[in-house]
């Protein structure tokens, strides 16, 4: 099997965003979550391809374009990327909208407004453009809210941690300061790295957690550690683990959601209040809490998250399976 793909490069406040503009697989399905499972099922070798190594990296994170099943709506968006075919990607909207703006990929019915369909829903989007730049994209995400709190779990080194996990468009473990885990600011990446991979899947072999609309979201995909921020104006940081090996270089758009749900789950963010979201690197996100509703019995919110994201590249990628050991990707964990 021979493919070439286009791809178009961005980061999204420090992590990366690959937009397969040529190349992307013909999907059958109603909507987005159906043709996630189509990819699934015959096309994940595209994702292994493109995002592993050689092409890629264990950070890498992409997208693919596709008509919209609505017609109301602007675009629908498959994500790709190391840890897999997400439901939704929060750095990912804001760096796929930013690519496909600026090089005309889209042409939005209302300027300044995109309607997104994810595989987790629709998404709401308002961008911001100087010229042909796209200066900054504010995503409406979909309902979050707080699944399960004051779990406990064994981690190697650091011993029994109690965790709360969130749905954002992704089901996030979110470790905060406690005996055991002061912050972590006194980690190294390499450490936070190395707990998540054992405590990730010990979560899912202890616990379940389903989406109660959509039963193909399933699993804690993501491990996100919070402590003190660098800056004193920010309301949070964290590092999010994500991947086998990857902490997100963003401060992690469905991360942001799933926090904010927890903290309005636990009355510290109200409705309208800004929540400046610190990444590990220092960059940051705005959300907010635009809309309290329920989900399926669940105390829910509609989160936004706002950020910016930067174009620095074009690849013509090749995978080529007839001659290339390694055409599909690997990762050295």
């Amino acid at each position: 099997m021979s493919k070439t793909f286009f791809c178009v490069d961005a980061h999204t406040c420090g992590n990366p965003v690959r937009l397969v503009a040529g190349g992307g697989p013909q999907l059958v399905g109603a909507n987005m979550s159906e043709k996630r499972q189509h990819f699934l099922r015959e096309f994940d070798w595209i994702r292994t391809g493109l995002m592993f190594e050689p092409r890629g990296h264990d950070m890498m994170s992409g997208s693919i374009l596709y008509p919209p099943h609505d017609p109301q709506n602007d675009v629908a968006v498959l994500f790709i990327e190391t840890s897999g075919c997400l439901p939704m990607c929060g750095h990912g909207t804001i760096g796929t909208i930013t690519i496909a703006i600026e090089e005309g990929l889209i042409q939005p019915k209302i300027p300044g407004v995109i309607r997104m369909e994810a595989p987790a829903g629709l998404v709401q989007i308002e961008y911001k453009q100087e010229g042909k730049k796209v200066k900054s994209v504010k995503l409406k995400n979909v309902a979050s809210y707080l699944a399960a709190e004051n779990l406990e779990i064994e981690c190697p080194d650091l011993g029994t941690l109690t965790f709360d996990v969130a749905y954002g468009g992704n089901f996030y473990a979110i470790v905060d300061p406690q005996a055991n885990f002061p912050g972590l600011e006194n980690y190294t990446a390499s450490q936070l790295i190395t707990w998540s991979q054992t405590i990730r899947k010990r979560i899912n072999e202890k616990y379940t957690f389903v989406h109660p609309q959509d039963s193909t979201i399933n699993g804690c995909s993501h491990v996100l550690w919070t402590g003190t921020t660098l800056d004193p104006t920010s309301t949070a940081r964290n590092a999010v683990f994500y991947g086998d090996k990857a902490i997100d270089r963003s401060p992690c758009g469905t991360g942001t959601s799933a926090r904010m749900a927890q903290w309005y789950a636990k009355g510290k963010l109200k409705k309208g209040e800004d929540f400046i979201h610190e990444s590990f690197i220092g960059s940051k996100f705005t959300g907010r809490v635009e809309e309290e509703i329920e989900l399926a019995g669940f105390k829910a919110i509609i989160p936004s998250v706002e950020g910016w994201a930067k174009v620095f590249g074009y690849n013509t990628i090749k995978i080529d399976a007839e001659d290339d050991p390694y055409a599909y990707g690997f990762q050295v964990i």
